[in-house]
């Protein structure tokens, strides 16, 4: 079975975005260790989850930068990859995905989400998209989570875990630190 995989950068103090909405991240202490973990994270995918807000961003940049000469190497490969994996976006507000091997589903999502965790194929990772993840989380249809915390303190913004209505039981099953002094937490569901 498909597991159902939340990647996420969170500030020590829980939040994964800044005050002043989605694009508030510039406190991630992305580096080259960042980016070889988010590449491993991201190898047992094979279906990228977003949210109509997610989607909308990721599509007016990720495009682009495969062409792009000033891109960086890394930049350049997640481009790739992210162009030939499938795409899911749960919007209720969209008509429609223009974006190679994009998908939309507007409503069922529950029942969306259990029939995909049936089929055959590689993880289904939430690649950002928090509030959509919040909703997910409620749900109690995430089965890891994997978090980059980040050595700052931003005092407020998007809190990593919100709305959840009941207790979800999780185990550490990794931890690493990296050289930024930022944390990768790998944790799994107990259902």
């Amino acid at each position: 079975m498909r597991k159902l995989v939340l990647f996420l950068h969170s500030s020590l103090d829980g939040f994964v975005e800044g005050p002043n909405g989605d694009m508030d991240i510039g406190w991630v202490s992305y580096d080259s260790d960042l980016e070889k973990h988010a590449k491993e994270v991201l190898s047992t995918a094979d279906t990228v989850i977003w949210g109509r807000g997610t989607y909308q961003m990721m599509h007016g940049y990720w495009p682009s930068v495969r062409s792009d000469a000033s891109a960086s190497q890394h930049e350049r490969e997640h481009a790739e990859w992210i162009e030939k994996t499938a795409k899911i976006v749960f919007s209720t507000t969209l008509d429609d995905v223009e974006w190679n091997n994009s998908r939309l589903v507007k409503e069922n999502i529950e029942e969306e989400i259990k029939n995909l965790k049936q089929q055959p194929g590689q993880d289904m990772v939430i690649l950002g998209s928090p509030r959509f993840a919040h909703y997910l989380m409620q749900l109690d249809l995430i089965d890891e989570y994997k978090i980059t915390v980040s050595p700052v303190l931003i005092g407020s913004g998007l809190p990593l875990f919100q709305g959840l209505n009941q207790k979800i039981n999780l185990q550490l099953i990794e931890n690493k630190t990296f050289d930024s002094g930022a944390l990768g937490l790998f944790y799994r569901a107990i259902k």
